[in-house]
């Protein structure tokens, strides 16, 4: 009996955990709102509400969000009062200013389910969406509708996943780079001072990832969010753009200059294919001020440093 009882313990031990582990991974999930073009479509679905967003052919939607995660983009596309036929609709976008995707849905009919919360807009179609895999960093994820005809409105679902554990070391540019001391927590961290005319410059090796830290640099009457953006290139090709936004960080200070305060950390990870590769790293706002970048890669690959 005792014995029969320990059993039924541990499998109400093991159901909690369980479910508390699930309960923490559902409260993690988040629903993102556009940066850019944000024009609210509401629609009601067993008595609850939900917020999409349109989508534009001309005026890109912009979410910037941190990884790693799985964005799930829900689409709906609208029917008119009166029309019966399927709807198809295509849908382009990019990740980090990479190579444009498509995404086409066909065949979609009007949902028995769902209604907009202003009926003069139609009816929607059944829920079509798509999932975009995330690595870690910050990441800008642009849409576009390829055509005009069919109203279309995403809701955007970022689903976290766990980081795989690497050790990460520090990784140096090519000269000449300006280095910069950052105190952070009584600790000094080195940085290097980029900009547009004076990029960044890394020779490396892949296959390995190269992960970017970067401060936007303030100066003492620049208040709240600071938008800024950074470019990767190679061979003068555009590899990656990252539209990032930081504040004032609140705990690091440059070491030897209080006329600029850094702004908290945003970062990226590049990855890189095999061979030899020379990337190029620059800030493309002329209106900001300089940028200061820190670089590491995964201690496994310390042997890739040229």
């Amino acid at each position: 009996m005792n014995y029969m009882k320990k059993i039924l313990l541990l499998f109400f031990a093991v159901m909690l955990i369980c479910n508390g582990n699930y309960a923490q991974s559902a409260s993690k999930v988040r629903y993102l709102k556009p940066t850019s073009f944000v024009k609210k479509v509401t629609t009601i679905s067993n008595k609850k509400s939900r917020s999409y967003y349109s989508l534009s052919t001309e005026e890109k939607s912009v979410v910037n969000l941190s990884g790693p995660g799985i964005l799930r983009v829900m689409t709906r596309g609208c029917f008119v009062p009166d029309e019966d036929k399927d709807i198809r609709y295509e849908i382009l976008y990019t990740v980090d200013g990479g190579e444009q995707q498509h995404v086409q849905f066909s065949n979609v009919e009007r949902s028995k389910k769902t209604t907009y919360q202003n009926g003069s807009l139609g009816v929607p179609g059944q829920l079509e969406d798509f999932e975009i895999d995330l690595g870690r960093g910050n990441h800008t994820i642009e849409l576009l509708l390829k055509e005009n005809g069919i109203s279309v409105a995403a809701r955007y679902k970022l689903t976290p996943t766990r980081e795989k554990k690497l050790d990460w070391i520090r990784f140096s540019p090519l000269s000449p780079s300006e280095p910069i001391d950052l105190i952070t927590r009584e600790s000094t961290v080195n940085y290097y001072r980029f900009s547009m005319d004076k990029p960044l410059k890394i020779e490396i090796i892949g296959p390995t990832q190269l992960r970017v830290l970067t401060r936007v640099e303030n100066h003492h009457h620049m208040k709240g969010r600071i938008q800024y953006r950074v470019q990767i290139k190679e061979n003068n090709k555009v590899i990656n753009t990252y539209q990032l936004s930081s504040r004032r960080s609140e705990v690091t200070v440059y070491e030897d200059d209080n006329t600029l305060i850094p702004g908290k950390g945003c970062e990226f990870v590049i990855d890189v294919p095999k061979g030899n590769h020379t990337y190029e790293i620059l800030s493309l706002d002329q209106d900001k001020n300089t940028v200061l970048g820190r670089l590491l890669i995964p201690k496994k690959d310390v042997n890739l440093e040229k």
